[in-house]
């Protein structure tokens, strides 16, 4: 199974601002939901523990107890949202009406095939390894590696809503991938 962890709460998820490269820390209350994600966690072993490079996902790795043994993955950083990057969708949409970012990408980052071919090497990487794979990254990357693994395109990410703090599980049903659970 893939465990999917979305860090905890910054404040620009509080605000809605699109974060993708900006390195900002977790809130007094994402530090809170990181260590609730290590109660709930514990006593699950993983065999392979990979994060984002961004801090306020490793912090929330190491908050909820897997730092020692997590390897950063380049491939789980969040979207590069190019000079969106800060802007919230009013924001955005202020200056191209009727913008959603699944549909329309944005200007100056990743497209989202780019993003889409960094979760399939994730997803490559998970499914070779014998056991539980747990990543702590960003909703976007893993909203996108969803609907990769379901074999979706990845714009279908849009359907799957994941808020901070959330844990989601992919795997199987029978022989098709499948979600196992969501957002909990």
């Amino acid at each position: 199974m893939i465990w999917l962890i979305r860090h905890g709460e910054t404040e620009w998820s509080l605000s809605g601002a699109h974060t993708g490269r900006t390195d900002i820390p977790l809130t007094p209350n994402g530090e809170e939901s990181a260590r609730a994600i290590g109660k709930e966690l514990a006593g699950q072993e993983f065999e392979l523990v990979l994060t984002s490079p961004l801090k306020r996902a490793m912090r929330t790795c190491e908050l909820a107890g897997y730092g020692e043994h997590a390897q950063v993955d380049p491939n789980l950083a969040e979207w590069n949202y190019g000079s969106y990057e800060g802007l919230t969708s009013d924001q955005i949409r202020a200056q191209r009406p009727g913008w959603f970012v699944f549909r329309d990408g944005v200007v100056g980052g990743e497209t989202i095939g780019q993003v889409a071919a960094r979760a399939h090497d994730v997803i490559d990487r998970a499914v070779q390894t014998q056991g539980d794979v747990a990543l702590f990254a960003h909703g976007h990357i893993l909203r996108i590696l969803t609907a990769c693994w379901l074999g979706l395109p990845p714009e279908d990410g849009r359907m799957f809503v994941m808020g901070t703090g959330a844990i989601s599980i992919l795997g199987y049903e029978h022989e098709s991938r499948a979600i196992l659970r969501w957002n909990s």
